[in-house]
């Protein structure tokens, strides 16, 4: 990622990747590479390393046996947000999953004065403000708009290089056997039947797409 839930000590973490696993390090970005080209690495890669967002649905062209690790920053608990968790475990992608959750607060960069979408909180009465501020855990909600979740999830991440490598470790050692596992029937998603697209507007700046 590089404008906003960004690792601040990349080049540190890639170092440290490579000396642990004795392995190439290749960063990828969205915004700068072609999709096809990205898949190419992805598709060869052992281990995909990325913070929480939707860059890691790129998961789905690892191949059989490879690792996902995902980041999670501070304050934010990775048991309530499962959905590469989940793709990892499905039948046939044979993928194995460990996160990272940064608990040390002094390593975490927020921006409560940007828009809200993006993070921001000035917008909100001041005593709401500062029991974001000081909450160590996201409660668990329902919408995405939830202000305290976008503060949270939209800070930039110094990475515990120790912390990490030992999560890594302890997760490496879970790893099961695919020699000794059984390829399961390749997913298929079921066909959209009776699909409704529903558009109404809000208010005269805002519209919303069903």
């Amino acid at each position: 990622r590089s404008t906003t839930r960004l690792i601040l000590n990349e080049a540190e973490l890639i170092m440290a990747l490579a000396q642990e696993f004795q392995m190439r390090v290749v960063t990828v970005s969205l915004e700068e590479q072609s999709f096809p080209s990205i898949i190419q690495v992805i598709s060869a890669a052992s281990m995909l390393v990325s913070m929480h967002g939707a860059q890691l649905i790129t998961s789905m062209f690892l191949p059989r046996g490879a690792t996902v690790v995902e980041l999670f920053p501070f304050a934010v608990n990775p048991e309530q947000y499962t959905p590469y968790k989940t793709l990892a475990s499905l039948p046939g992608m044979d993928l194995h999953y460990i996160s990272w959750r940064n608990s040390m607060e002094e390593k975490t960069v927020t921006h409560p004065d940007r828009p809200w979408e993006q993070c921001g909180i000035a917008h909100l009465e001041k005593e709401e403000q500062q029991r974001i501020m000081v909450s160590t855990d996201v409660p668990r909600h329902l919408c995405c708009r939830n202000p305290e979740w976008l503060f949270r999830i939209y800070q930039d991440t110094l990475v515990d290089i120790p912390s990490f490598l030992k999560v890594l470790r302890d997760g490496m050692k879970n790893k099961p056997n695919l020699k000794k596992t059984k390829i399961a029937n390749t997913v298929h998603p079921g066909r959209v039947r009776e699909a409704h697209c529903q558009t109404s507007v809000q208010t005269p700046h805002e519209a919303r797409l069903t």
